[in-house]
């Protein structure tokens, strides 16, 4: 069932230029040929799920101090048996790891980013990651979980220096999108 809605998520999704496009054919084919490709136990890739949320004013990203990366990023993570949709499995990694209640997510994709990860449990497998748009109403009282180091609202255009640039391309798109939702 996941694996039919990422199909049909990213076979929909029009990518908005060229380098998108090449990664929506990429994990096209790579759920073509991996039954398990939804999965962390697929290797050399696997499809994962994340969320850009922003405040209700669409002025502010929250973001996370990865623990195990030691870098800020947005919200996500592996898709879970329970999952039943790619924007769901965003929404609950969204969920879980800033305690907030109420989240809005975008039912298309933001962004798609292809990145090696180098350390902890997944270490040397590519995260296939499709990456939504999570909406916070005006509570955004977080509580950091056991996974980040810290959390933190920042200005989507005042991104914290070390922030990864798949991170700040990301928030560029927000900032391209916010005004017409």
């Amino acid at each position: 069932m996941l694996r039919g809605d990422a199909v049909r998520v990213l076979e929909g999704w029009e990518a908005p230029d060229p380098g998108q496009e090449e990664l929506r054919v990429h994990y096209l084919r790579h759920l073509a040929e991996h039954a398990d490709g939804m999965w962390r136990t697929c290797r050399p890739e696997h499809v994962t799920a994340s969320a850009l949320v922003v405040d209700g004013l669409g002025e502010k990203t929250l973001l996370t101090l990865h623990k195990t990366v030691g870098r800020w990023l947005q919200l996500g993570g592996h898709c879970e048996p329970g999952d039943t949709t790619l924007a769901g499995a965003a929404l609950r990694e969204a969920t879980e790891e800033s305690g907030l209640t109420g989240l809005t997510v975008s039912s298309q994709p933001l962004q798609l980013s292809r990145h090696l990860l180098e350390a902890g449990g997944c270490a040397d497998a590519y995260h296939l990651d499709v990456q939504f748009l999570v909406t916070a109403t005006t509570d955004t009282q977080y509580v950091v979980s056991d996974e980040s180091d810290d959390l933190a609202w920042f200005a989507l255009d005042a991104l914290p220096q070390d922030t990864d640039t798949s991170v700040q391309a990301l928030a560029a798109r927000a900032l391209q999108r916010i005004p017409q939702l």
